[in-house]
């Protein structure tokens, strides 16, 4: 599980670029019942999503050029030697190192394959409040058409553990789930999935990271999410032995999981 006790490589910070922030304030605001705090003047100011006041993830305007998704922070205690090791093992530094105030430092990635990925030193700010609680995040996954050289160069990267279990209904794929360096599996994290190029369409053809939001009604806020305007694009099902799921896409294009878990 995620904790706001962020281990060496684990997520701790996610955002969302949006061409409407303000769209996506009523949108998320909508679906899960998020407030937006945003610095400075301005619709389109960067902000923090809160839940019961707690920072939940962040939303910005996009840069120029980048589609419209979510961005996966995984801490890292010197941003500076990720971005050479992300370097050194076949990986593009994106975003160059920067502070952030005295908040933290961070940099952005794409790993070999082209995933994009981000890293975050904490500052005065850890990273997010709430996790693994209803409407906050409490997974992430990575689909990929090379689960074996995903495996190496995060591995590489950040040390992660892997267990692996066949999918529900699909005994010939497999699921990869990643534990951060020297933790136990109590602090599992995220998984890595194999799938076909057609299945990567969301982002381009390139690999991608999305987030697992928790939620007490996967139907009903799957309902929310068609009703503001976005899609369910998979489910509501149940996922024996995980619990019952739905892959959403918002209205620019973002995907994400809702997920009440079975246990």
């Amino acid at each position: 599980m995620i904790t706001t006790d962020f281990a060496a490589g684990a997520p701790c910070w996610l955002d969302l670029g949006v061409r409407d922030v303000s769209a996506a304030k009523k949108f998320y605001g909508g679906v899960f019942g998020w407030t937006l705090e945003q610095f400075g003047p301005g619709d389109d100011a960067y902000g923090l999503f809160k839940s019961d006041g707690k920072t939940v993830a962040a939303l910005g305007p996009l840069d120029e050029g980048a589609r419209s998704g979510w961005m996966i922070y995984f801490m890292s205690p010197d941003v500076d030697e990720t971005a050479a090791k992300v370097r050194q093992l076949g990986g593009t530094v994106r975003v160059e190192p920067s502070d952030v105030d005295d908040q933290g430092r961070l940099a952005q990635f794409s790993d070999p394959q082209g995933g994009q990925f981000a890293a975050w030193q904490p500052g005065k700010t850890p990273g997010l409040e709430t996790v693994d609680e209803p409407d906050s995040l409490m997974w992430v996954e990575l689909y990929t058409t090379d689960s074996g050289a995903a495996k190496n160069f995060y591995k590489g990267l950040y040390g992660w553990q892997y267990s692996e279990m066949p999918v529900p209904d699909d005994p010939e794929t497999t699921y990869v789930m990643i534990t951060p360096a020297g933790e136990e599996q109590e602090r599992m994290h995220g998984g890595l999935m194999q799938v076909p190029q057609d299945a990567l369409a969301l982002a381009g053809g390139d690999p991608f990271w999305h987030p697992v939001f928790r939620t007490n009604d996967c139907d009903a806020t799957a309902a929310k999410v068609t009703e503001l305007g976005g899609n369910v694009v998979m489910g509501p099902e149940d996922a024996e032995g995980v619990g019952r799921m739905a892959v959403c896409l918002d209205p620019f294009g973002a995907d994400f999981v809702v997920l009440k878990p079975s246990m």
